[in-house]
C-alpha cells in the first residue's frame, strides 16, 4: 500500500513521514534533498537551474513509484510526483523562471510517466499559511533555504490549494497550523486517529 504525504516547502511532511513510519511500522521513503546535486544552484538563480532541478525530482519520484508499487509494505513517501508536475513546474513557468519551451518538454514527460503508475492509496495534505511556513523553514536553517521569497512560497500554497480542490482519490486534510504533531502529543495522536478512520474505511480487512 501507498501512502503519500503533501505539502509545501516548511509544512512538516518529513516529520510526519518519520514519526507516521515508527508509529504504524511503514516502511518510509524521502525527498530527495540534502544530496540533490541541483538544489543550492536553483535558489542561487532559479532560472538558470529550474528545469534541470524539476528533472531530477520528476526522475526521481518516478523511479520512488515504480517501486512502490512493486513492493509487499506499506510505504509513507514525503512528497508525491502529482506537486513537481501540478504545483512547481507551472509556477516556477508562470513566474517567468522556467521557459515555455522546457515547461512543455517537461509536462510531456510527466503525462507518460502517469499513464504508467497509479495514485497513491491515501494522500494526507499539509494545509498551512504563509507565516507558518516562514516561522518552520527558518526555524530548520537550511542554508540554500533562506533566500527563498515570499511570492514564491505564497505561489505555491495558491497551487496546493487548487490542486487539492480538483483532487479525486483518496485524501486526508490536515491544518498543519492548528494542529503541531511534532509537538505534542494529544496532536499528533489526533492524527493518527483520523489516518485509522480513513484506513479502516477503505481497506476494513487490513491489519495496520
Amino acid at each position: 500500500m501507498h501512502i503519500a504525504i503533501a505539502g509545501n516547502i516548511g509544512s512538516g511532511k518529513t516529520t510526519l513521514t518519520k514519526m507516521l513510519a515508527a508509529h504504524y511500522g511503514w516502511t518510509p521513503r524521502f525527498e530527495s534533498v540534502d544530496f540533490n546535486p541541483y538544489l543550492a544552484d536553483f535558489y542561487n538563480d532559479m532560472e538558470r537551474w529550474s528545469f534541470n532541478l524539476q528533472v531530477y525530482f520528476l526522475n526521481k519520484r518516478f523511479k520512488d513509484v515504480v517501486e512502490i508499487e512493486k513492493s509487499d509494505e506499506v510505504i509513507i513517501q514525503d512528497r508525491t510526483i502529482y506537486e513537481d508536475a501540478r504545483i512547481f513546474a507551472p509556477n516556477l513557468h508562470d513566474m517567468g523562471l522556467m521557459s515555455s519551451r522546457d515547461f512543455e518538454n517537461y509536462s510531456d514527460l510527466f503525462d507518460l510517466m502517469m499513464s504508467l503508475v497509479k495514485a497513491p492509496d491515501l494522500l494526507i495534505y499539509l494545509r498551512s499559511t504563509i507565516p507558518n511556513l516562514v516561522a518552520q523553514i527558518q526555524k530548520r536553517g537550511r542554508d540554500y533555504e533562506q533566500g527563498i521569497s515570499i511570492e514564491y512560497l505564497t505561489g505555491l500554497n495558491r497551487r496546493y490549494e487548487d490542486w487539492i480542490s480538483g483532487y479525486t482519490s483518496e485524501l486526508l486534510v490536515v491544518d498543519a497550523d492548528t494542529i503541531k504533531f511534532g509537538n505534542r502529543p494529544e496532536d499528533f495522536d489526533k492524527v493518527t486517529n483520523m489516518i485509522d478512520a480513513q484506513l479502516f474505511g477503505l481497506f476494513p480487512s487490513l491489519n495496520i
